[in-house]
C-alpha cells in the first residue's frame, strides 16, 4: 500500500490591516503557477526579480511589480486584484506573506521560501515602517475592508521597535514565529523550495540556478551574465522604481527606500546581550533546534 504525503489544508483566515487571505479561496490555479513566500522583509522582491529575470529575461524593463502581485495584500480589493490575476497570459509569479495555513496550496504550483533571521527582519522592516508616507497609512488603514486596529506610526528607536515586536509577536504588522513553523512543516514536499536570504548574499548565482532547476527554466547561457547583473542588488536599488510597488510612492525617499540596504547583522550594534539571549531562546522554543539553525544561518537544508 502506497503512503499518503500529508498536504498542507488552509485552516483558517487572516484580515487585519495589510491581509485578505480569503481571495486565495477564489484564484483559479494554473499548473505551472509560482508562488513567492516570506513573513516579510526577507527578500521577497528579490527573489521575484531573480524569477522574472529568468523566466521573461535578461530585460532592464520588466515591471516585476505590475507581473508579480502580492495576491492577499487587501488594496486593491480582490474584486479588482483577482481579474488582473486571471487576465496574466505569461507564467503567474504570485506573492504571499501568509503562513501556510491561511493559504490555499496547490499540489502543482511551485512555492518558494525565503528565510531570514527575525532579527534583520525588524531592521529592514523598521526602515520601510519609518519611511512610509501619508498615502501608505491612507490605503492600509482607511479604505474598506479593514479588520481589526489600524497600523500606527513606529516608535522612533529601533530598540523599542524590536522589543514590541518580541513581546507582541510580530506586532506591528503579524505573527513572525507561526509563519515560519507552518512552512519548514512542509518543507519536505517536492514542490516547495526554502531558499535563505544570507545564501542569497554569500552565492547569488549559484542560488539562482537552484531555482532554475527547481522552477524547470532553462536559461540561455549566452543570457545569464546579464540576468544576473540585473538580479544584483545594486542594480536593483537604482532601478527600484520598476520592482517595487506603485514604483515607490507609498515612501517619499522613493522606491530606493523599499531596497534598503540588505545588509545583515545591524541589529548587533544596537541589542544588548540580553535581547540577543531572548531572542535566540524564542527562536529555539518556538522552531526547535534545526528550524531555529536555519533561520539564523541559512544552513542544514
Amino acid at each position: 500500500m502506497m503512503e499518503t504525503i500529508a498536504t498542507p489544508t488552509k485552516t483558517r483566515e487572516m484580515r487585519n490591516h495589510h491581509f485578505d487571505s480569503t481571495i486565495w479561496n477564489d484564484l483559479q490555479f494554473r499548473d505551472d503557477d509560482i508562488i513567492v513566500s516570506t513573513y516579510a522583509k526577507s527578500g521577497t522582491t528579490w527573489t521575484q526579480q531573480i524569477i522574472a529575470q529568468m523566466l521573461f529575461g535578461p530585460d532592464p524593463d520588466l515591471e516585476v511589480a505590475e507581473m508579480s502581485p502580492w495576491l492577499d495584500l487587501r488594496v486593491p480589493p480582490k474584486e479588482v486584484k483577482l481579474p488582473m490575476v486571471e487576465a496574466q497570459t505569461h507564467r503567474r509569479i504570485l506573492k504571499t506573506h501568509l503562513p501556510l495555513d491561511a493559504l490555499v496550496f496547490s499540489p502543482k504550483a511551485k512555492y518558494i521560501y525565503i528565510g531570514r533571521d527575525g532579527r534583520d527582519v525588524v531592521w529592514s522592516m523598521y526602515n520601510h515602517h519609518a519611511n512610509a508616507n501619508h498615502l501608505w497609512y491612507e490605503a492600509l488603514n482607511d479604505t474598506p475592508g479593514r479588520v481589526g486596529p489600524p497600523i500606527e506610526p513606529p516608535p522612533g528607536d529601533v530598540r523599542q521597535y524590536f522589543r514590541d515586536w518580541m513581546d507582541r509577536d510580530g506586532h506591528p504588522f503579524w505573527p513572525f514565529w507561526e509563519n515560519v513553523r507552518t512552512w519548514w512543516e512542509f518543507r519536505h514536499l517536492p514542490n516547495i523550495l526554502f531558499v535563505h536570504f544570507a545564501n542569497l548574499k554569500r552565492d547569488m548565482p549559484g542560488q539562482m540556478r537552484r531555482i532554475a532547476e527547481f522552477l524547470e527554466v532553462d536559461v540561455e547561457e549566452r543570457n545569464w551574465e546579464k540576468i544576473v547583473e540585473y538580479c544584483s542588488f545594486g542594480w536593483m536599488k537604482e532601478h527600484a522604481t520598476k520592482s517595487v510597488p506603485l514604483g515607490g510612492a507609498f515612501w517619499d525617499a522613493g522606491a530606493q527606500v523599499f531596497i534598503n540596504k540588505g545588509v545583515n547583522g545591524r541589529w548587533t550594534e544596537t541589542l544588548t546581550p540580553e535581547d540577543v539571549a531572548e531572542y535566540e531562546s524564542r527562536a529555539m522554543q518556538e522552531l526547535g533546534p534545526e528550524a531555529a539553525r536555519w533561520l539564523a544561518t541559512g544552513a542544514g537544508l
